[in-house]
């Protein structure tokens, strides 16, 4: 399939068909790659991929999370005041970037385990993925949350950091030619998305809708 392949796969991605990529990527697992730790890996991994559904637009535009339906009996949050308001305008950039970068990033660990995507196209990724995750944390820190949104303001970036650990982590096997830090690097990966999902259902519901 080839790179060609590969960025087939992302188009596919990018158009909200995760799915159909997933079962792509089921058929095309090569029996050497089996094992039940690196099949683990590429499994969760697609959790990270469904995680990161991208929206490009920007805040203006995007409906309101009051004017989304829900159930009648749904306890109502309040509305959000003007310096939380503007916290959360003021973080979505930064939230995007996070967002596409991981899941390019997870796209390129996913292309790279079935053969679909180079060692050096991988550290490319890595590389700018390292790159925005440090910018990332520069901007979030310059940030002035309110008071009551301190302790959402600490938890994201904590998430940045523990993705830039995580590519960290991947950027070791550039050196030693060792993939299994592509597996030690996941779990430090899916506790940033946790917290990012967790944040991200708070401040833009209609990007994290419920279960």
């Amino acid at each position: 399939m080839g790179r060609k392949g590969a960025a087939s796969l992302e188009e596919s991605h990018e158009a909200g068909n995760a799915l159909g990529v997933g079962k792509l990527l089921y058929l095309r697992w090569s029996p050497r790659l089996k094992r039940a730790g690196l099949a683990a890996t590429v499994f969760a991994l697609m959790g990270i991929v469904a995680f990161g559904v991208i929206r490009e637009a920007g805040m203006t535009g995007r409906e309101p999370a009051s004017a989304i339906s829900r159930p009648a009996a749904a306890p109502q949050r309040p509305a959000w005041t003007r310096s939380e308001e503007a916290y959360i305008q003021a973080l979505w950039p930064i939230h995007g970037d996070v967002e596409r970068t991981t899941v390019r990033l997870s796209l390129g660990k996913i292309f790279y385990k079935i053969n679909d995507l180079g060692k050096a196209d991988l550290k490319v990724r890595v590389d700018a993925a390292l790159a925005t995750y440090r910018r990332a944390e520069s901007r979030i820190t310059a940030l002035q949350p309110p008071p009551s949104l301190a302790r959402a303001h600490d938890d994201y970036l904590a998430a940045v950091r523990l993705f830039e650990q995580s590519a960290v982590e991947v950027m070791k096997m550039f050196d030693d030619g060792d993939d299994e830090h592509l597996l030690a690097a996941y779990p430090v990966s899916q506790e940033g998305t946790d917290k990012i999902r967790e944040i991200g259902a708070k401040f833009w519901v209609d990007e994290f809708p419920p279960n």
